[in-house]
């Protein structure tokens, strides 16, 4: 064989090689209803006892009937979801790492994970804005498809720490991922006082995208029912705002612009 040949030959398998490696990584991208980014605020502002609230909530709510019928009623009957733990800019922690589920005992299983897992100390600092580059890139890098791509940010206080969160959420935005939230307005709250407050906050500066809401908490009382009800709307594949009914204590908003300072975390934050 002479010198020619051969490197046509060695040009052909590198193709082969690469058509078989792009075939492989298409083959592995799974289709779900929704791949689903819980991000939870474990910043300095919360205490042990909030911590614990929080990750009971959601625990709960995946035992719940109304998330696990949300979960099992889309076209592919199944949903991926992780759920991270978030502080300063750098400080992300995968309490569940992307998992399906299509199941009830699949449910049952991340409600036992996250039960299970210890309960750290809270994080330096509030980096709304690192929490939503991470899901971004965590979503961008599964292996998962899917029509809607969500990331869910619960959170006590404004962004202070990693850039302007609008910066962030206006990059996710464009790369089609939607941000809904979930605001702690519980007594001792960062903003409680101040203009604006946290839900205005979130709905100017923090969530964005197509079906974007939020519902603000007001008590822990409040949190497990909110929990369940924001996951009902994130999960129920194309059955809309109207899933669950309003409770007279948890409002449901949609975004607006009311002209919020979005960098009064840091302003907060540079005062102290």
């Amino acid at each position: 064989m002479n010198a020619v040949a051969r490197s046509w030959r060695a040009a052909l398998t590198c193709l082969a090689l690469v058509g078989s490696l792009t075939t492989g990584a298409f083959a592995a991208s799974e289709p779900v209803d929704v791949e689903l980014v819980l991000a939870v605020d474990v910043s300095s502002s919360m205490n042990e006892e909030e911590l614990r609230l929080q990750r009971e909530g959601y625990a709960a709510a995946f035992r719940s009937k109304d998330v696990i019928e949300a979960i099992t009623g889309g076209l592919h009957r199944k949903v991926a979801i992780t759920y991270v733990e978030w502080g300063g800019e750098a400080s992300q922690y995968v309490i569940v790492p992307w998992t399906v589920i299509g199941s009830a005992d699949d449910a049952y299983r991340v409600s036992d994970r996250l039960l299970a897992a210890e309960i750290g100390k809270s994080r330096y600092l509030t980096s709304i804005a690192g929490a939503i580059r991470y899901g971004q890139r965590a979503i961008r890098n599964n292996r998962f498809s899917s029509g809607r791509r969500v990331i869910d940010i619960s959170g006590d206080g404004p962004n202070n720490q990693g850039g302007l969160v609008t910066r962030a959420r206006d990059a996710a935005v464009a790369d089609g991922v939607t941000i809904n939230g979930l605001p702690l307005m519980v007594p001792g709250n960062v903003l409680n006082g101040n203009t604006p407050s946290l839900d205005t906050y979130y709905v100017d500066c923090v969530i964005g995208g197509s079906q974007s809401f939020l519902l603000p908490v007001r008590s822990w009382d409040q949190f497990p029912d909110a929990v369940r009800r924001k996951l009902v709307l994130e999960l129920a594949s194309g059955r809309g705002m109207d899933v669950v009914p309003a409770a007279p204590a948890v409002r449901l908003w949609r975004v607006s612009a009311n002209g919020t300072d979005c960098s009064i975390g840091e302003k907060l934050w540079r005062g102290w």
